[in-house]
């Protein structure tokens, strides 16, 4: 009998301390484990990136210049030296990022992510500097402004003018190929202002216009239409015209005044370059419709004539551009009053004289 019972006995001896052993490691872990979740899992460190604001410049002006012999020229470097920055900055983000092949560089997809940062410590370094020129009353620092094509023809002049009264501004101009261009430059603030036709729907600015902006057609001297007499629209509609492209401001303009007078262009051939299309006109390959202020010299010259067509010179407005959320520095502030003050009088002195190369035009060109 005591042979049968001492077995079990034991089995529910050993059942009775498991039990206290699961009692006793529930309640260890229920006291124990919350205050140790934060520290769970454990947490890996990373590395913290000793990484300098000339480096974050270097990198941006390599992205901009898509080269780093082209960076250095532009920051007044060896190219060395950049090459050696770039490295750096490489080293500290841990990962590459440019994808070289040859001497060809692009960013990598850790670049592209890392730019958008880099740009926005940039500008928050630009600001201060800003905030802090306007408690120090100087009008020294930097000035970067936007223009499209079109502008660049008459902008350096206004430029001079104004170094003349602030010869202690450094100055730096870029110029893009159309509007679309210079709309993505604006937007990401790399401008402190930018001089254009059209104002920016798609983004908080504030647009201030400062000259009129006429618009004329041309052709080479010889031309059959190069006359004393007004033509109609209708009667240029069927000569080739030669037009700037899709996401310029000349090229929408042409379309608005076509649609506005119920007539259709004949488009012989799309040229992105002023220049290039100045070119084919002289060689007689067709009409264009440019603005007055990129023809000065061919007018002057003779080598090519305004197309006097009724409702022409179409009449536009050149605009001084910022971002409404951006805060303009002594320097920018003073460059925008005086492009308000002087940029209608300068210019239309220049477009009357221009017009009346090929007899008198009659248009009022103040700003409207």
């Amino acid at each position: 009998m005591n042979d049968t019972i001492e077995p079990v006995w034991n089995q529910k001896k050993s059942d009775f301390i498991a039990l206290e052993f699961r009692k006793t490691y529930l309640f260890w872990a229920v006291a124990l484990l919350p205050p140790l979740l934060p520290f769970w899992p454990p947490q890996r460190t990373l590395p913290t990136m000793n990484i300098t604001l000339r480096q974050l410049q270097i990198f941006s002006e390599v992205v901009r210049c898509a080269s780093m012999a082209r960076a250095a020229e532009s920051l007044h470097l060896t190219a060395p030296a950049v090459s050696m920055q770039i490295r750096e900055l490489e080293a500290q983000v841990g990962l590459p990022l440019f994808d070289r092949e040859g001497r060809a560089i692009r960013l990598s997809t850790a670049g592209e992510y890392f730019l958008v940062h880099a740009r926005k410590m940039l500008l928050v370094l630009k600001e201060a500097n800003n905030a802090m020129a306007r408690f120090k009353k100087l009008e020294i620092g930097s000035l970067t402004i936007g223009m499209v094509s079109t502008a660049k023809y008459f902008v350096p002049r206004l430029l001079s003018q104004f170094r003349q009264e602030h010869p202690g501004i450094d100055i730096r101009l870029q110029v893009a190929g159309n509007r679309e261009r210079l709309v993505a430059l604006l937007q990401t603030g790399e401008l402190d202002l930018a001089v254009m036709g059209r104002p920016p729907r798609e983004l908080a600015t504030r647009a201030e216009a400062f000259a009129a902006h006429p618009m004329v057609f041309v052709a080479a001297p010889d031309h059959r239409l190069v006359a004393g007499r007004s033509i109609s629209l209708a009667e240029l509609a069927g000569e080739p015209i030669i037009v700037r492209e899709h996401g310029s401001g000349t090229r929408s303009t042409l379309q608005q005044f076509f649609a506005e007078q119920g007539c259709q262009p004949r488009i012989a051939m799309e040229v992105s370059s002023n220049e290039t299309i100045k070119q084919a006109v002289m060689a007689g390959m067709g009409v264009s419709f440019l603005s007055l202020h990129t023809l000065g010299l061919e007018l002057r010259n003779r080598l090519l004539s305004v197309i006097k067509v009724a409702h022409t010179p179409v009449m536009r407005t050149w605009n001084v551009v910022t971002l409404q959320a951006k805060l303009l520095s002594p320097v920018a502030e003073a460059f925008r009053y005086f492009l308000i003050e002087e940029g209608e009088r300068f210019l239309a002195a220049q477009d009357r004289e221009l017009l009346a190369v090929d007899g008198p035009f009659d248009h009022d060109l103040a700003l409207e």
